[in-house]
Parts: structure tokens; C-alpha cells; sequence
């Protein structure tokens, strides 16, 4: 079977490394970034240390409003298509590329396979979750990574195209996790960081979080008020109001550094004392891991998290993050709400079965 991926930010990129690798040893592969991530902290950097296939075809489109930005997803992927004649597309997630290209597959007649599909945040003030209910209702095949996440496309008429195969992320967590880790962590200036022997490990890039300096100030002054360093990836974008509010407040137990990539991210995970995130992707990995989160957003991202005080919704707001992170967690070793780990050889396998 020929199938066309398209890719276009930094959690699609790590789904990507398990996905590709699996689809690879049955299926031909046309690997499209739409350069959604266009940093090369963001993105070139994924693609060499994680081992996924250079793309075939690199649009460089990134910038401007979503409508802008979908609009010319559209029409490049829609040529992509057009030319390749695949047998189906693959997509993972519910960022902009996602949904151009299901949109742009659907009305070319190609089936669509969604990989993470059904999670639901229950709004949509929230851009990322009319990405996904659009591509979930466009696509042939629905890969869920959880129980829950079926239950939910259950309820919108579309349990019949839904698979639970596990979170692929976790099959990628997995790999890297069991690798050995030499930090290759920088600062703002490229000087290298040495990662101290405790420490918090915190990323915030969401709009509600960094779109004005209240919110991130109040983030910040909580890790700054720790009992150990807090290590931050800051995005691009939020690179100057990071530098900014640090220099201001005198941040001196805050260490600002580039995006980190993605072996650097899990052990990082995997050795901190706790974190604080609005990423969807770091709060479950924090969960596979076993270390404590405190997830900044309004909604539940991943409700099988939300057990035990494992993973535990907080506002920007500095009383409320340090209330949360002083609560203990309980782990239940039995429970395993994302899978095995082999979410890729699961796609595979139904792929082989059934009759698109």
C-alpha cells in the first residue's frame, strides 16, 4: 500500500519515529512536512536524532493566522496528493496540517487514517480540538489511544471506523528511554547547560499561558520559589517575553534554555522531581514515566492522567501551582491506560485486515 504522511509539528515528529518505522517494513511511504515547525530546534533536530526518513516534500509553510495557514496547507498538500495517487493518508494529532490534509484527502476520495483520534477537550474556544473532531469526521480509519478516546467517537456516530491501539508516543517514550542520555542542553546564547542533580523540568508555549506577561510571571515566580532549579524549554516564539520576565522578576533559580530535543526531553522527564506543563504530549509522558505533573490549562487534555494527584489541572497562578505540586501521588503499578508500547505494529496489523 502507498501511503502519504503528513507532519508538521514537534509532537507529530516524535508519533512519527514509531509510526514510520513500523509502516516501512509492509507499506511505501511519502513522508510531507508542511514546515508547520519550521526551527530547527523545533524540528530538523527531531528528524536526525529521532531517525525518521527525510520528508519527500518540505512546504515551508508556517506563519500567519490558522485560516491563512490552512488555506495554503490546503492547496500544496491537495498537489501532493494529486500527484502521488496514494492509497490513503496518515495523520497523527490535531495541529493545522492535520486537518488540511484530511480535508484535502477527503474531497480527493483517499482514505483518511487518524492516529490519536477521539481525544476531546469539550470546546471549541480550543483551535487544536476543531482540528481533531474535523479530521475524526473525515477519516476512514479512527486509531484511538485510549478506551476513553473511543468512547467518545461512540458518541458522535463513528465507533464503527474506531481502534484502540495505545498512545504511539509511548512506544516512542519507551525506545528512547532505555538509551543512554549525554545532555546536549543549550541557553539562549548556545552555551552549553549542565543539568543540576535536582531539578524541575517545566515547557509552556500555549497562547492562554504566554500570550501576555501575567500569566507567565506567575508561573514563573512559583518554579523561581522551589526548593531546586527549574529547568525551562521556552519555544521560539516565546523567547524574548522568557528573557524578558526573568530579567525583571530576578529569576536566579529559573535557567532558560532552547528547545530541547526529544532523548533529551524523556530523561529530563524521566529524572526530574516534578514538572509543569500545558503540553499535551509532557503530561503523559511525565505519567509514563512515574513523576508528578501539574498540567496549566482549563481542560483535561488526557483524562486517564488525572488519578492519584499523578497529573493535576493548575491555572497560572503562583499559589496554585505550589498548592498542587506540594500534594503527593499514589501510583497503582496495574494501571496501564495507554497501552504496551507496540501502538505501531497495532496500526499495522489492521491495516493488513481490513478493506479500505
Amino acid at each position: 500500500m502507498k501511503i502519504v504522511t503528513v507532519v508538521g509539528a514537534r509532537p507529530q515528529f516524535i508519533k512519527a519515529a514509531a509510526g514510520s518505522r513500523a509502516l516501512r517494513r509492509e507499506h511505501t511511504e511519502i513522508l510531507v512536512h508542511t514546515g508547520q515547525h519550521y526551527d530547527p530546534n523545533m524540528s530538523e533536530i527531531f528528524f536526525r536524532e529521532m531517525g525518521i526518513p527525510a520528508p519527500d516534500y518540505n512546504l515551508g509553510i508556517s506563519g500567519g493566522s490558522h485560516g491563512e495557514m490552512t488555506g495554503r496547507m490546503l492547496i500544496e498538500l491537495e498537489q501532493v496528493l494529486m500527484k502521488e495517487k496514494p492509497d490513503a493518508l496518515l495523520v497523527y494529532g490535531d495541529t493545522n496540517s492535520t486537518m488540511a490534509a484530511a480535508l484535502a484527502a477527503v474531497k480527493l476520495q483517499i482514505p483518511v487514517l487518524h492516529v490519536e483520534a477521539g481525544n476531546r477537550l469539550g470546546t471549541l474556544s480550543n483551535p487544536e480540538e476543531v482540528n481533531r473532531i474535523v479530521t475524526d469526521h473525515c477519516s476512514r480509519l479512527l486509531f484511538a489511544a485510549t478506551e476513553d478516546a473511543r468512547s467518545k467517537l461512540e458518541r458522535e456516530g463513528l465507533g464503527e471506523r474506531a481502534y484502540v491501539v495505545g498512545n504511539i508516543m509511548y512506544d516512542s517514550f519507551l525506545h528512547f528511554a532505555d538509551l543512554p542520555w549525554e545532555p546536549h542542553i543549550l541557553d539562549f546564547e548556545g552555551n552549553a547547560v549542565t543539568v543540576p542533580k535536582e531539578y524541575y523540568y517545566m515547557t509552556c508555549h500555549r497562547q492562554e499561558n504566554t500570550g501576555t506577561d501575567e500569566p507567565l510571571t506567575e508561573i514563573l515566580l512559583a518554579m523561581n520559589s522551589l526548593d531546586a532549579p527549574t529547568i525551562y524549554a521556552v519555544h521560539p516564539r516565546n523567547h524574548d517575553r522568557a528573557a524578558r520576565i526573568k530579567a525583571k522578576e530576578g529569576l536566579q533559580n529559573v535557567i532558560l534554555t532552547q528547545p530541547v530535543g526529544y532523548s533529551d526531553s524523556v530523561h529530563l522527564t524521566k529524572n526530574a522531581k516534578k514538572i509543569v506543563t500545558d503540553s499535551g504530549g509532557l503530561q503523559c509522558e511525565a505519567f509514563y514515566a512515574g513523576v508528578q505533573c501539574v498540567f496549566i490549562l482549563d481542560y483535561v487534555a488526557w483524562p486517564e492522567t488525572m488519578v492519584g494527584n499523578r497529573n493535576q489541572l493548575g491555572k497560572p497562578d503562583r499559589e496554585d501551582i505550589l498548592r498542587k505540586l506540594s500534594a503527593e501521588q499514589t501510583i497503582d503499578p496495574n494501571y496501564h491506560p495507554f497501552g504496551d508500547g507496540h501502538a505501531a505494529e497495532k496500526i499495522c496489523d489492521i491495516l493488513r485486515d481490513v478493506t479500505l
